[in-house]
């Protein structure tokens, strides 16, 4: 068993590891508004690993700040899951912030959009990530990572044991690995659009520079004193 006195939290200096995570929504619509409140939807929001590990190993707890017209919009849940299942009828930001068993690291805080409704389609491209499942529903997440910078060596024993517990990858609703793909298509092909632009630009530079320079020989020459 490892122990830990005193001296160890202090920051181990040049070392960072990451922690990825998933959060977001989803929501299933009732058909209909329900009577008693005008609800029309039920959703679960939730933050969990990205790899299949233990995140309780160095996660305290996690707060969901909902939106303020909820009986109790602050919810706090101190293990896995991490989620809160809630009935609406309207989109709202949420906001997650994680607070670790090491205190002396600080709380990181997430900002989610909750979605119960699919995202108007614009040039043939959702104008946000969310995705229909037939038996889940609505679905809205995000990626993220976690970026320990020179943590304690406390903190470094829960995030290492935590990433010892990991099996794999979880099960996303979400192609993340695709989407990383695509981005990075998206960004080549955005650099080479923006050097092409660039070559343009400078070739019409140069020919405006080449007409200045006629125009004033054609000036010297009108402006030339006759002998």
């Amino acid at each position: 068993m490892t122990e830990f006195n005193a001296e160890t939290g202090g920051r181990l200096k040049g070392v960072t590891i990451v922690k990825p995570i998933v959060y977001g929504n989803i929501a299933r619509s009732f058909g209909k508004k329900r009577e008693e409140d005008g609800h029309t939807h039920q959703w679960k929001v939730y933050l969990k690993p990205y790899y299949n590990e233990d995140m309780s190993i160095y996660v305290k707890k996690v707060h969901f700040k909902l939106h303020e017209s909820y009986a109790n919009p602050n919810r706090i849940v101190v293990k896995p899951p991490y989620e809160i299942t809630e009935t609406g009828w309207g989109e709202f930001e949420v906001v997650i912030k994680i607070y670790f068993n090491d205190q002396s690291e600080r709380p990181v805080t997430c900002y989610h959009i909750l979605k119960l409704f699919q995202s108007p389609v614009v040039d043939g491209e959702l104008t946000s990530s969310t995705t229909m499942d037939t038996k889940k529903g609505l679905v809205s997440e995000s990626y993220e990572e976690i970026v320990f910078q020179e943590p304690t060596q406390i903190m470094q024993h829960y995030l290492m044991l935590s990433e010892q517990s990991a099996s794999g990858l979880l099960n996303h609703d979400t192609d993340f690995e695709e989407k990383k793909a695509k981005t990075l298509d998206n960004i080549v092909n955005v650099k080479q659009k923006v050097k092409g632009e660039i070559v343009t630009l400078k070739d019409k530079l140069k020919l405006a520079r080449e007409t200045i320079v006629k125009f004033k020989a054609e000036l010297a020459k009108v402006q030339k004193p006759p002998a």
